[in-house]
């Protein structure tokens, strides 16, 4: 069963997704990405549950801490829908630490694909688990801040929520 609620977050609503295996969306709500996303789910219209599941209060609450800057990392059990390779490299965004950036490129070499830079960025940009996989500390080649799905100010917000002093 596959499940959908709202969170309203400090820089924007979010879609939270998860089925019994684990959580399969974090969303942008006015992501032009999210009716793809939803998509590669099967889901032609998320259905809102009035009683969120557990994983989804979890989500919500781990989102609350991250926020707050009590969490630098998520613990909660994810599954990815997507292709092989997306999956490779939003597995390998989850080891981009809290507080700093990474280029494309560099993305790139990490997974052995230095030259395959457009599909990398490609599969960052269809990252439905926004925050919970870090894509926003995805930056370009010069350091300046490239696409993202919530926008560049909320892109901006969750790198200055990073850098904070804790």
């Amino acid at each position: 069963m596959l499940s959908f609620c709202h969170y309203d977050s400090p820089v924007g609503r979010l879609l939270l997704g998860a089925t019994e295996e684990g959580v399969v969306m974090c969303d942008w709500e006015e992501s032009r990405r999210h009716a793809g996303n939803l998509l590669r789910l099967g889901v032609r219209q998320p259905l809102l549950t009035e009683d969120p599941t557990e994983l989804m209060c979890l989500t919500a609450k781990q989102l609350d801490e991250y926020f707050a800057s009590q969490r630098h990392f998520f613990t909660l059990p994810i599954s990815f829908v997507g292709t092989p390779f997306q999956c490779l490299v939003w597995q390998e965004l989850l080891m981009v630490p809290f507080g700093t950036t990474i280029t494309y490129g560099m993305l790139a070499q990490r997974l052995g694909r230095a030259a395959a830079v457009r599909a990398v960025a490609n599969a960052v940009g269809s990252n439905p688990l926004s925050i919970l996989v870090p894509c926003h500390r995805v930056v370009g080649t010069d350091g300046n801040l490239t696409g993202y799905a919530g926008g560049l100010d909320a892109k901006r917000q969750l790198l200055h929520l990073e850098s904070a002093p804790q």
